[in-house]
């Protein structure tokens, strides 16, 4: 990579911001986030660090749809298989390690590119939301571990609704680790976390960040995901749970609990054929594409892409991201060829 990135006083109206530079790429599953930003980051002399829950854990690429060696093109790529499948991740750990990334990039003089579906995690890192843990009190936390144990999670899910809707619609009921701490929480301080999430979102980001969201037409946009399931079952999706199967791997990890894991877990495990599997897939896959939508819609500062609007001519899309970062940056870009590839 160039070094073509020197951070610089800027002018932002009457204030002169000394804000170091982020770019945000963001939008649903199966948009083709990937290859846009290695484009980008080729012409800006940039540096990715992945937002995304999955691509953490090694042994685990083809459900992740994890970016390969070939797709990186040289390009640094930062948080990816970083961690074994038994390990958690969350979104304390991302903001940690995201962080550290950010400022190891300016260290190089480039420009980090934050690359992801999980906007949770984007928003912790973008406005330093703070994750302090209130103090552990083990007899909460191992009744609703042992509640969620007999009564199931949508049982604990729908404790969560009743103490806090608004949380209960950010949460899926299968993150039963994330359902329990908001329960927790809410014991703990007498508050609801939406409303110290919510707290927290207002805060001003440290960063002068551009943020992208890339999205189509839902109906396009589901074709790409059934195409991309398709893929991945063709591409060897049993084969690679049947591996992590024979590694010690459960449902019971925050890892198998993934789209793509669970549900090939189910087949292997009898619960359901292949095919019918695959549908399962493909239809969680779908409505998660619809929160991930939902989400970016309710934050701040963001600048949509909508393939629609570049008639799905890619190299326009970079063109307008180019663009952007020149006149907020000042920086100069490099000649970014032709073509756009997904």
């Amino acid at each position: 990579l160039s070094l073509l990135f020197v951070p610089r006083p800027k002018a932002r109206g009457m204030e002169i911001s000394m804000m170091k530079p982020l770019i945000i790429l963001t939008g649903p599953t199966a948009v083709g986030k990937t290859a846009l930003s290695v484009r980008l980051a080729k012409a800006v002399g940039g540096e990715i660090i992945s937002a995304d829950s999955m691509q953490v854990y090694r042994h685990m690429d083809i459900g992740s749809a994890k970016v390969t060696r070939e797709e990186m093109d040289g390009v640094p790529h930062y948080l990816i298989d970083i961690l074994e499948p038994a390990g958690e991740f969350n979104v304390a750990a991302f903001k940690k390690l995201a962080s550290e990334a950010v400022q190891e990039i300016y260290a190089h003089g480039h420009l980090p590119i934050v690359v992801g579906g999980t906007g949770f995690y984007i928003q912790a890192l973008l406005y330093d939301i703070d994750f302090t843990e209130q103090g552990e009190e083990r007899e909460i936390r191992e009744e609703l571990e042992r509640l969620g144990e007999e009564r199931g999670a949508v049982f604990l899910h729908d404790m969560l609704a009743e103490i806090d809707p608004e949380a209960a619609m950010e949460i899926h009921a299968n993150n039963r680790k994330r359902v329990i701490r908001a329960i927790e929480f809410y014991r703990q301080t007498g508050e609801r976390i939406s409303e110290h999430n919510k707290r927290e979102r207002q805060k001003r980001s440290p960063y002068d960040f551009l943020y992208y969201v890339l999205t189509d037409d839902r109906k396009t946009l589901y074709e790409r995901i059934d195409q991309r399931v398709d893929a991945m079952v063709e591409a060897g999706l049993v084969g690679e749970v049947e591996k992590l199967m024979e590694m010690g791997c459960t449902k019971e990890m925050v890892s198998m609990q993934g789209l793509g894991y669970k549900e090939i877990l189910d087949y292997l495990q009898g619960n359901t054929s292949l095919d019918e599997a695959v549908t399962i897939l493909k239809r969680d896959t779908r409505h998660f594409a619809k929160r991930q939508i939902t989400w970016f819609k309710r934050e701040r500062d963001v600048r949509w892409l909508n393939l629609e609007d570049f008639g799905r001519d890619r190299e326009k899309v970079l063109e307008k991201m180019l663009q952007d970062i020149r006149e907020t940056y000042g920086l100069e870009t490099e000649n970014h060829g032709n073509g756009c590839d997904v």
